[in-house]
């Protein structure tokens, strides 16, 4: 499933093909996404695209009227084609441009989604998101308020999205084991200066992960290509029975809210 730095570098990806150009038309091939496509996404054509947002793994590609809401789901992708490219199976929508190209979506699983925000709303779907991690608004303070008393597992508690945005499966794994944290332990009994330093590990890892994957924003503008996952340099994240990196101790692998969860014994506690 695409996490927050994917989802940030299909934004970097298509945001020079997309910034100033015109909606021509939106083609809906098959409305029958995560949530049904509302017909309200017609309202884009004719408009200028202004800019494109993120919020959380949220893509709002913004006009005078509204924004265009979409999601990669699990298995979305998107990319800037001619026009008049072939449409493949699982090509669910296009938005055509006044420049002869198109930012085509195709998800073969439907877990996506494209949606419809007037101006001045929001979706209710966004109104209950906790900061973005890599801002000012996400810091040990309010870090450290939220885990107060908290019982579930800090892994779990990083990944709420009423939290922090955007903290998935691998880089809470990943912060966690920078920050030397046992992912079972309650989020309550953190100490302090503990979250301090696994605030700036969520937004180390964010921020490398982004790096990473900058490499492939060539990807989005090419009809032959496939952006999708980019490499990533991984510590603990799949690696169960391999040898730390950093103390040689087999990783250990446990289910922690119904997803896999790797750990070092040795190094993290």
């Amino acid at each position: 499933m695409p996490e927050l730095p994917e989802v940030e570098v299909s934004r970097l990806g298509i945001t020079p093909w997309l910034k100033d150009q015109t909606i021509t038309r939106v083609i809906v091939r098959d409305k029958r996404l995560r949530w049904p496509v509302p017909q309200e996404v017609q309202l884009a054509s004719g408009q200028v695209i202004k800019q494109i947002h993120r919020r959380a793994k949220y893509l709002l590609i913004e006009t005078d009227l509204g924004s265009i809401v979409m999601h990669l789901g699990m298995s979305g992708k998107l990319r800037v084609i001619d026009a008049n490219y072939p449409v493949a199976k699982h090509d669910h929508i296009d938005i055509v441009l006044a420049s002869g190209k198109c930012l085509r979506f195709n998800d073969p699983r439907r877990f996506g989604a494209c949606l419809w925000q007037p101006v001045g709303d929001t979706l209710p779907l966004l109104t209950k998101l906790g900061p973005e991690p890599l801002t000012e608004a996400f810091n040990s303070d309010h870090l450290v308020a939220l885990a107060k008393g908290r019982k579930s597992p800090i892994k779990s508690f990083i990944m709420d999205n009423a939290v922090v945005v955007g903290v998935g499966n691998i880089y809470a794994n990943e912060a966690l084991f920078l920050a030397g944290i046992d992912p079972r332990r309650a989020a309550g009994r953190v100490s302090v200066k503990r979250l301090e330093v696994l605030t700036q590990a969520i937004k180390a890892v964010l921020a490398k992960a982004i790096e990473q994957g900058g490499t492939t924003l060539k990807d989005f503008a090419q009809s032959d290509g496939n952006p999708g996952y980019f490499a990533q340099q991984l510590q603990v994240y799949g690696r169960a029975g391999d040898e730390c990196l950093q103390c040689d101790t087999p990783i250990k692998s446990v289910v922690i809210g119904q997803r896999n969860t790797f750990y070092c014994p040795s190094c993290q506690r």
